[in-house]
């Protein structure tokens, strides 16, 4: 192979990328576009859930119990009701997502030490936020019992009351447990795969729908030249909207970047390679533009937002979808983002992943070449 050579396909791809703005800005300015818009709309955190209240006691009871709940960060009173109607329309309209209903006898149960109902209506059609919210209600109405049976303790000169298990969680690596900090760095892992794998797609397509590809044949050129020439500058591109992603995370976002940045540029440019890779294997084997666009973007946004860890829980899906997510590279780079941002692991954790991005990326250059190759037989 003649560095050449190479570097003069290389200048040939350089010159039209910057020739084209459309793939330009689709490069650089995408990459931002969707980083800001998923970064500040996508999330995880479930605060101020829109709350009514049907307070039937009308008592300081109720109201000290109400207030636990608006003077969480966790719900946001939005209107009080007087019956069921008017609390199921609001359900239904979604303004609100939580139903609180005080009976009327409520001051009066506690008051002779029985056990009082409070009811909760959800509207169950965000399971998740449901199930959530639900949780953040339990835990203030635990909180709210024990402190009523303290007070009464102590106002009857009883026994001090204790709690049998006093549990004192400790979060690591993310102690806000602030989603975005998990959800920026995976969405540059699907962001370089897209991005990448859909501006090469179009490359070796180009040159078949334009006839120049028989010219480049024609020429002493050698396919391993031919694709690292053409990878070249769409390489610089990448590299270019990867250090731009990771500075809006800093500056804009503010995640923690606690590892080695080195070794976080490193394994992005392996994972781009890859990426890079996969763009022009399409590209071989579809010798369209629009076909390979098509299914650049059915081959890397799918996968790589759904099946990489990035949203959903691999552990969590059925056993044959677990299976194929071993096929997904962003699953492995997306572990190694939250190792490096979050935990600040370093090599020594991150083998592993490392080694199947090296497959990964060696796998698709090989065939690229393979593939091409047998075209030009």
């Amino acid at each position: 192979m003649k560095w050449r050579r190479t570097w003069a396909v290389a200048r040939k791809e350089f010159l039209h990328v910057m020739r084209d703005p459309r793939s330009l800005t689709m490069a650089l300015a995408t990459p931002v576009l969707l980083l800001i818009l998923m970064g500040y709309a996508l999330t995880l955190d479930v605060n101020k859930v829109p709350l009514a209240v049907w307070d039937q006691s009308g008592t300081e009871r109720s109201r000290e119990l109400i207030g636990r709940f608006v003077g969480s960060r966790y719900f946001s009173l939005c209107f009080y009701v007087n019956n069921y109607a008017d609390l199921m329309q609001g359900i239904n309209q979604g303004r609100v997502v939580m139903g609180l209903i005080v009976p009327r006898d409520f001051a009066q149960q506690i008051g002779a030490g029985r056990n009082a109902a409070v009811q909760l209506i959800l509207d169950g059609t965000d399971s998740n936020t449901a199930t959530i919210a639900l949780g953040y209600a339990d835990v203030i109405a635990q909180v709210y019992a024990f402190d009523f049976n303290l007070e009464q303790s102590r106002r009857r000169g009883g026994a001090r009351l204790t709690v049998p298990l006093d549990v004192r969680p400790r979060v690591w690596y993310n102690e806000d447990l602030d989603s975005r900090n998990y959800i920026i760095p995976g969405l540059i892992a699907v962001i370089m795969m897209v991005i990448s794998a859909m501006l090469t797609s179009l490359t070796v397509a180009r040159e078949w729908e334009r006839g120049t590809m028989e010219q480049l044949i024609s020429t002493p050129l050698k396919v391993s030249e031919l694709i690292l020439g053409k990878l070249t500058p769409y390489f610089a591109v990448g590299a270019f909207s990867v250090i731009l992603a990771m500075t809006m995370g800093e500056f804009l976002f503010h995640v923690p970047l606690r590892g080695s940045v080195a070794l976080l540029l490193g394994t992005s440019a392996l994972f781009l390679v890859g990426s890079l890779g996969m763009g022009i294997l399409i590209s071989i084997v579809t010798k369209n533009q629009l076909l390979a666009n098509q299914l650049a973007g059915v081959a890397t946004l799918l996968p790589a937002f759904l099946l990489s860890g990035f949203i959903y829980n691999i552990a969590n899906m059925p056993q044959a979808i677990q299976a194929v997510t071993y096929f997904v590279p962003a699953r492995y780079f997306v572990a190694i983002l939250n190792g490096i941002y979050l935990k600040g692991v370093g090599f020594e954790i991150l083998a592993g992943q490392l080694v199947l991005l090296v497959i990964f990326a060696a796998a698709m250059l090989l065939l690229a070449h393979w593939t091409f190759h047998k075209r030009l037989e």
